[in-house]
């Protein structure tokens, strides 16, 4: 039985509505999962034609008019807004808040369960902190929405290669002050949930250090001695195969090379630099610890080429078929109870 995978449009002065017009011609992405489009339909419809791509999915207003007995592809219609009414590659308050509504309505219905995953086009933060988005990120939203109360976090895959990160989107400066052993092991355990989620056996983790040399033995700092040293023992103590501080300047040679699934990174530009200049064509950023899978392309939305039809769909497709394996991994939501009822 497929999973049922909710496909949210990104920003529509963004490349997002092309690449979703791209990722629905493979088939492959078809094939992998039953898909509910969460979209305005002129929003969909613009980005197939930047494209050229002539889409005719079914159209309806809400989840229970599905029927993927007749057809694996179904766009919801959300109203939110005209797209001949934006700027294309341009920030946009009114952008932000359709996305939101999207992404909201597809969360809701994940949360309850009728959905097994979310596979999302590019956001942009800034305009969706325009429209109200009150969180870090989209993630942190996601949490608060869901009303969820474990921890959730963006992990970076390329090629295999795993980023997980203990800080994400905050400044440099607090990046220190937010560390703890704690927080460090929370991280390696995620890690370690999540790749096994996505079909590692006994994931290795490998811990990154904060300081240049791995704080040189106290001399460029002490959180290598006082904090991740001891989260990584307690790490082990827990069964998890995870071993650091590691310099990072030659940590990602290591996963590189296979000695590491996964790498733990103290802030979010010390993994993220490393593995896309490894592959930035290939990134997806998997957003994990919610009750589903959720992943979108590690790429932005690139207002440089909104229009060009020059946008590299692989990200999103490596993206959602990542999404699509993890939920039929899971064996939860929607999809479950379709066997059950089989």
């Amino acid at each position: 039985m497929k999973p049922t995978i909710a496909l949210v449009q990104g920003d529509p002065t963004g490349i997002g509505p092309e690449l979703m017009a791209k990722l629905l011609a493979l088939d492959e992405v078809r094939d992998a999962a039953n898909i509910v489009i969460f979209s305005d339909r002129r929003v969909f419809e613009s980005g197939c034609r930047v494209a050229g791509i002539s889409h005719d999915f079914p159209v309806i207003e809400a989840i229970e008019q599905a029927d993927f007995s007749r057809h694996p592809v179904w766009l919801i219609d959300l109203p939110a807004i005209d797209p001949e009414t934006l700027e294309p590659g341009h920030i946009s308050r009114d952008a932000g808040a359709a996305v939101l509504a999207w992404y909201g309505a597809a969360l809701d219905l994940c949360g309850a369960g009728d959905l097994d995953g979310l596979c999302f086009m590019p956001f942009n933060k800034d305009a969706m902190h325009r429209a109200g988005l009150d969180t870090e990120d989209e993630t942190q939203w996601a949490k608060t929405r869901l009303g969820h109360h474990g921890r959730v976090s963006e992990f970076n895959v390329i090629d295999g290669m795993w980023n997980a990160r203990v800080t994400s989107h905050v400044p440099h400066r607090e990046v220190a002050g937010l560390l703890s052993v704690d927080e460090i092991v929370a991280s390696i355990e995620l890690a370690d949930g999540t790749l096994k989620a996505a079909g590692f056996a006994r994931p290795r983790i490998a811990v990154a250090a904060l300081n240049p040399h791995a704080g040189d033995g106290g001399n460029i700092g002490r959180e290598e001695i006082e904090l991740i040293a001891p989260a990584v023992e307690k790490a082990r103590a827990l069964q998890i195969a995870a071993e650091g501080p590691f310099p990072s300047d030659t940590l990602y040679i290591k996963v590189r090379d296979g000695q590491y699934d996964c790498a733990v990174s103290m802030y979010h530009d010390q993994g993220q630099i490393a593995l896309k200049l490894l592959g930035f064509h290939m990134g997806v950023s998997v957003l994990s610890g919610l009750p589903f899978p959720m992943a979108t392309p590690a790429h932005g939305t690139a207002f440089d080429i909104v229009g060009t039809n020059t946008a590299n769909v692989e990200p999103a497709r490596r993206a959602f078929l990542m999404v699509a394996e993890m939920a039929r991994n899971r064996g939860t939501g929607a999809a479950a109870r379709a066997r059950r009822q089989a």
